[in-house]
């Protein structure tokens, strides 16, 4: 057996192991080594069987018979099934689809079982569904000495593996159990330099990998999590060092205006930009003096500005000659991540650049826009993808604006100096390279979001981007009145919103699901949903008022209308999912309703209520909650009081941890990397190893299995 061998090749997996394998992307032996335990279940956590109570998760000890295959009488589903004893009763334990359990254990066995104890709809009778079932030499103290004359033992921690449906945690452990005694242990090499794990004091691999899969105390577990946690954000810090050596060595356009021209540029916006705003564009313009390509990060608030940074920035570059040319213009490229969003920016740079002899335009998948018009100048105009294709290699529009439609092959540029992505963290050095000259000169890279991230996690995951905060809002923003609703506080709420719609304001519903649960299915979210939240709310609270409803499962077409309908005022209440999380900008739209408000996280709530700070009219958030837990109301209470996304960024990631910070697909690591990532101390270790070393040896010559393992890093964790 060795580590990239497939598990196929050891294992007789069924079509929905297969599948379950491929969900968990577990393919090799390896990986399955790699696919740690979520917690430990601890034999001091056991129960009698005659204390069992339907619906709880319990680990009994007992002894095993009756032991069987069979088939469902209906379903012709294949199960095993037996009886556990011990000395207070007995209780039946079902395994449906791993007939080779009846195979595995012998008569009259001592076996620990780990499961939910469910009960039969007819008789009440519990049973185990499914459970974890181990062989064990001898009991627990305190567990069936009488009974089964057996000495005790003392208490043991064991693994609880995240599981998918075809792959069950006790088939998880049984299989590692296996390779284990295959000696593959001896094939595994660190790929850690030995003087860094002594220097923090972290396990060899070896010696991890076993105390990850079979502690025998916290401590192992605890140590083994902290060496991959730190292993994993080192590799990652690695990699981005690399990046920003290597892209500090490119060459990049060098774009410098004169400071008058600049702030004549910025007289003409309707507000006085805030400090922050003016400290973001000078950081900006100091990269693009370099002569190297910038990468930077600008995170801010909903409603701090970036736009006006954006604008600015893009300004001094389409007002800039192409090296060795007295005529043209650098051009820009702005990404959106959906359509809507493109297409308010386009109106945006037009009301920014209109007394300005520049073209604007927009490439989606539905169309292509120009401005200014022939026919209107003061407006924009359908155009042909062809003739925009042409005008843009050949230089004549200087601002393109889009959503991934920018980055296909058909489009080409003549002089891109400047990329901005907005909400699109992940765009990597991959793809800047696709939009680079000939002549290998790179444009320069500002990402922006307004997701708050705690300072752990840009360190670590924006490592290879240098980072500026929008700290500050516009002069007469007036902070949103966020209000935490209880059960009982409902009628007197939607009386508040009724004021507001009568004043013309209108008002977003938030679910967390699109339609009802399912009442026959088992661990369902019950929460209110946006189909039935929409048609209560027509029916029995505002039936005077428009209501439309908007979700990700609706076409693009659909979803565009509906937002159309909702901007031009023709609807007054839009019930959503978190899908206008990062939205279209609706000014008039000045209440937020946030139904199940325990189900997200303290970032995504901000990122929602950021949805009514679009104007200078007062704005208010309300908080329905259903549950009364203090963790619940103490979480809303730091959401109501926090004076910021980047303080409430922090303090979710104490809370519940950064796997709930957006979720871990949008970072691309591993819940437990995620969870290194609340420890500073660590983040800046690996951060400062990866350096010294990148430093020394930014090819990694001399380790070939640092090297080794960010190239299988590579194909595995793809961030763009």
């Amino acid at each position: 057996m060795k580590p990239d061998d497939t598990l196929e090749k050891y294992f007789r997996l069924v079509p929905t192991q297969k599948a379950a394998f491929a969900k968990l992307k577990i393919k090799t032996v390896r990986d399955l080594l790699y696919h740690f335990p979520a917690r430990y279940g601890n034999t001091s956590e056991m129960k009698s069987i005659g204390s069992l109570v339907a619906g709880e998760n319990a680990v009994i000890f007992g002894k095993i018979n009756g032991l069987k295959a069979s088939k469902g009488f209906r379903t012709h589903m294949t199960m095993a099934k037996a009886t556990v004893t011990d000395e207070t009763g007995k209780i039946q334990a079902v395994w449906f689809n791993q007939p080779y359990i009846a195979k595995m254990v012998a008569e009259d066995s001592l076996v620990r079982i780990e499961g939910k104890v469910s009960a039969r709809r007819k008789t009440d009778e519990l049973y185990f569904s499914n459970p974890k079932i181990e062989r064990v030499g001898k009991l627990p103290i305190g567990v069936g000495e009488n009974l089964f004359g057996e000495e005790g033992e003392e208490h043991t921690l064991y693994p609880v593996y995240p599981e998918s449906r075809g792959i069950t945690s006790n088939w998880i452990y049984h299989a590692i159990q296996k390779i284990f005694k295959a000696g593959i242990l001896e094939m595994l090499v660190d790929p850690i330099p030995e003087e860094i794990l002594k220097k923090y004091n972290l396990p060899s691999l070896q010696t991890a990998i076993v105390w990850m899969h079979a502690p025998k105390e916290e401590d192992h577990a605890l140590a083994a999590r902290k060496r991959f946690a730190f292993e994993e954000v080192f590799f990652i810090q690695l990699e981005n060092e690399r990046e920003r050596i290597e892209y500090q060595k490119k060459d990049s356009f060098i774009i410098d205006r004169d400071p008058k021209e600049i702030e004549t540029f910025i007289k003409r916006f309707p507000f006085e930009p805030t400090g922050a705003q003016k400290k973001a564009i000078s950081h900006i313009l100091d990269d693009f003096k370099s002569g190297h390509p910038m990468s930077r990060l600008l995170e801010g608030d909903v409603g701090s500005g970036k736009t006006a940074v954006a604008a600015t920035t893009v300004y001094t570059a389409v007002t800039t000659r192409p090296r060795g040319q007295n005529f043209g213009a650098l051009q820009v490229a702005y990404m959106a991540p959906t359509e809507i969003l493109a297409k308010q920016h386009f109106e945006s740079f037009i009301q920014y650049f209109k007394h300005l002899p520049i073209n604007i335009a927009l490439i989606t998948s539905s169309g292509c826009k120009k401005f200014p018009s022939k026919v209107s100048p003061g407006g924009s105009t359908d155009i042909s993808r062809t003739q925009l294709l042409k005008w843009i290699a050949n230089g004549e529009i200087p601002i393109l604006i889009g959503t991934h439609a920018l980055i296909q092959k058909s489009v080409k540029f003549k002089n891109l100096a400047y990329i901005i992505i907005d909400e699109q963290h992940r765009f990597g050095v991959a793809q800047r390279q696709k939009l680079r000259r000939k002549d290998d000169i790179l444009p320069h890279l500002l990402s922006m979001t307004a997701t708050p991230i705690p300072r752990t996690l840009a360190l670590t995951i924006f490592g290879d981007l240098d980072l500026t905060l929008l700290d500050e809002m516009p002069a007469g923003r007036k902070p949103i009145i966020t209000e935490v609703v209880l059960p009982n506080e409902r009628e007197k709420t939607y009386e508040k919103i009724r004021q507001e719609l009568k004043a013309g304001r209108q008002a977003y519903i938030i679910c967390p699901r699109i339609n009802e649960p399912d009442p026959d299915k088992e661990m369902a979210i019950q929460a209110k949903s946006v189909k039935e939240e929409a048609k209560r709310l027509k029916e029995k609270v505002f039936p005077e008022y428009e209501i439309e409803i908007l979700h990700s499962k609706m076409k693009p077409k659909e979803k565009d209308e509906i937002m159309a309908d909702f901007s031009a005022h023709k609807i007054h209440i839009l019930v959503a999912t978190s899908v206008v999380e990062v939205g279209v900008n609706v000014p008039n739209a000045t209440v937020i309703v946030i139904e199940g408000a325990e189900r997200f996280g303290l970032a995504q709530l901000h990122q929602l209520r950021g949805r009514v700070i679009r104007s200078n009219h007062q704005a208010y958030c309300y908080i329905f909650t259903e549950s009364n837990g203090q963790k619940t109301i103490d979480r809303l209470k730091a959401f109501k009081t926090a004076k910021n996304g980047f303080e409430l960024a922090e303090e979710d990631l104490k809370l519940r941890g950064a796997g709930d910070l957006q979720g871990r697909k949008q970072w691309g690591v591993t819940d437990l990397a995620m969870e290194a990532i609340k420890n500073i101390k660590m983040v800046e270790a690996a951060r400062l190893e990866a350096k010294n070393i990148i430093t020394k040896d930014p090819e990694l010559k001399n380790t070939p299995l640092l090297q080794a393992r960010i190239e299988l890093q590579k194909q595995k964790i793809h961030f763009e």
